[in-house]
């Protein structure tokens, strides 16, 4: 028996495979009254008027941008403490890109006070990343985007299932865009999901999902459509109703997969509650997150190459979330304009993704635990830990 823990788990199984079997024996397998139902069912667990399935979460985010007619001139602010998706989704419509900073290594989400900094007139979008399954501030943010006469669309794909003070993820903005790829809380190998409570902005992205036709080939098929005309350069973003049909099995397995999730988490926070290492969102329940991944971060660069070398070495796999989005070739030029980043360049210097996922064990999480408390060691009265605010180092010394 293999005993490498992995970081990711996929857990498809037999009611998947009837739903599978049911689509094949309806005869019928693009996209039409599967999908409907999926998206019915995934709008009122977040609790929104509408849904829109898409064949991946990078579609979502670019159906998002398009439905809000943005374009060259238009500005659009994202972390860039993200998987690239996030900006790129933004970019394929012509609108410039400006980066912000997170708030801290506590809390890796979009910092407001970085986004009232990049905020100009021709800001049109302010996306905010629920990093790992925790909620952005999401209430600041909406306020600076009214200012700006801006809209909040929700990088959600970490936090499907996810709720907190002010909603669930999803419906905190104007549009929500979601992921299902196969490393997600649920998963139909790709795939992603809009939401928003907007009519006029449901109906664009309906138009956009599907080469911006006025009928579909189910309401042609069945008589409720002969006809159609073309309204608006659209794209091919349909899902199909096989991945639509186990998306709706994993939906109704993911408040019992998510809750799982959050107690491998409450064993992570436990067991390194006296590690030198820093834990995201200390001060938060557990309960606010959908627990996409675990993240920690240790004191300096090297301590964490470190420690991921015993890991790996131990089969304990581990990641990266995320190299900054910033720092890669094709977005010189809007770090350039985006100025210092510090607490994210900092952070991902620092950060380690460890195994989290609805079949871990609590021996797992102990034997991962009891490596790194055996590479770091105990927490000392005197260490030096980066700053919440500029990710530079202070003594922590007590007296």
């Amino acid at each position: 028996m293999s005993t490498k823990i992995t970081l990711s788990d996929v857990s498809l199984g037999e009611e998947e495979k009837a739903a599978v079997a049911r689509v094949i024996d309806s005869g019928w397998v693009s996209m039409g009254p599967e999908t409907k139902e999926f998206e019915s069912e995934f709008a009122a667990l977040h609790g929104t008027r509408h849904a829109v399935a898409v064949t991946n979460g990078t579609a979502a985010l670019h159906l998002a941008a398009m439905a809000l007619d943005l374009g060259p001139g238009d500005e659009v602010i994202v972390p860039s403490l993200t998987f690239v998706a996030s900006a790129n989704g933004f970019a394929y419509t012509g609108a410039t890109i400006r980066f912000a900073d997170i708030v801290s290594d506590e809390d890796p989400t979009l910092d407001p006070a970085s986004v009232s900094a990049a905020v100009t007139p021709r800001t049109k979008a302010i996306v905010p990343v629920h990093y790992a399954g925790w909620l952005a501030d999401t209430a600041v943010l909406n306020a600076l985007a009214a200012q700006a006469g801006a809209h909040v669309v929700e990088d959600a794909c970490h936090a499907v299932g996810a709720s907190g003070a002010h909603g669930s993820a999803g419906n905190l903005g104007a549009i929500g865009c979601f992921s299902f790829f196969a490393n997600k809380n649920m998963t139909v190998g790709e795939g992603g999901m809009v939401t928003t409570n907007s009519d006029e902005l449901e109906a664009a992205l309906r138009l956009l999902r599907s080469h911006g036709m006025t009928s579909s080939s189910w309401d042609r098929d069945k008589g409720h459509a002969y006809e159609y005309d073309v309204v608006r350069r659209g794209y091919n973003y349909r899902i199909d109703e096989i991945r639509s049909a186990i998306g709706r099995v994993q939906l109704a397995k993911l408040p019992d997969a998510n809750a799982r999730r959050r107690e491998v988490v409450g064993w992570y926070r436990e067991r390194l509650r006296d590690v030198p290492v820093t834990v995201p969102f200390p001060d938060r329940m557990a309960s606010e997150t959908s627990a996409h991944v675990f993240t920690v971060t240790t004191r300096t660069p090297e301590e964490r190459d470190r420690l991921n070398t015993k890991l790996r070495a131990a089969d304990v796999q581990t990641s990266r979330h995320y190299p900054p989005s910033h720092l890669f070739s094709i977005y010189r030029e809007a770090a350039a304009a985006s100025g210092s980043l510090a607490r994210t360049e900092s952070y991902a210097r620092r950060v380690i993704t460890l195994p989290l996922h609805p079949k871990m064990t609590v021996d797992q999480v102990d034997r991962v635990c009891g490596l790194i408390r055996k590479e770091l060691g105990p927490d000392r009265p005197s260490i030096r830990r980066p700053s919440r605010t500029d990710g530079s180092t202070t003594s922590t010394q007590e007296a």
